[in-house]
């Protein structure tokens, strides 16, 4: 399968300063691992990792980005936000608030790297619908905060999340996690069935 993975972090302040190459490397990762990344369409830590992706020139991937406007004009002149590293840009025109719970329902697992409030909200919406969850330690903010913040808040799934201060090994590890999280998914064949269709038309 191929996971569609969401980068939570920063869109301003100093972990974008001090984190934006883990950044930069967690898009690598879930590049070169031929994953779907997902990001809030934004700039700072998840626009590193946008950038990251699409470096990697032979990625099997796609860059999905979550807007928080409802059309482009809106995300480029109101918001001011990029669109060059996406292949697909899902204009929500719910705001942060509501593309924040949008972005992360749609994703298969959530890291975060830095982080502030708006990351804690996106981290415990995926904690709250049972995603696999990473947090890159090291990367400043809420992810160096998080394992204090579970030990103290009762969360559904906190004894799954998953640490590590390494971008391609913390990447690894989550794809892991869904690969037996999803281990008894049956392909429905609806890809041979196509085929089928079409080798018939012919």
């Amino acid at each position: 399968m191929r996971y569609q993975i969401c980068v939570s972090g920063a869109a301003s302040g100093t972990t974008v300063q001090s984190s934006h190459q883990l950044a930069f490397e967690l898009g690598k990762a879930i590049a070169a691992g031929g994953q779907t990344l997902l990001t809030g369409a934004t700039v700072g830590l998840p626009h590193y990792a946008a950038m990251g992706f699409m470096s990697v020139a032979d990625s099997r991937g796609v860059s999905v980005g979550f807007s928080p406007a409802a059309s482009y004009r809106e995300h480029v002149a109101t918001y001011r936000l990029p669109t060059r590293e996406f292949d697909y840009i899902n204009f929500t025109g719910m705001e942060y608030v509501g593309r924040d719970v949008h972005l992360v329902r749609s994703s298969d697992a959530i890291i975060t790297v830095g982080g502030r409030m708006g990351s804690l909200h996106e981290l415990s919406t995926a904690l709250e619908s049972r995603k696999v969850c990473g947090v890159l330690l090291g990367s400043g903010g809420l992810a160096d905060y998080t394992q204090t913040l579970l030990q103290h808040v009762e969360a559904p799934g906190a004894k799954d999340v998953i640490f590590d201060t390494n971008p391609a090994r913390l990447v690894q590890k989550v794809i892991e996690a869904l690969e037996k999280k999803y281990a008894d998914f049956v392909d429905d064949g609806m890809d041979s069935h196509i085929s089928a269709r079409r080798a018939g038309r012919g």
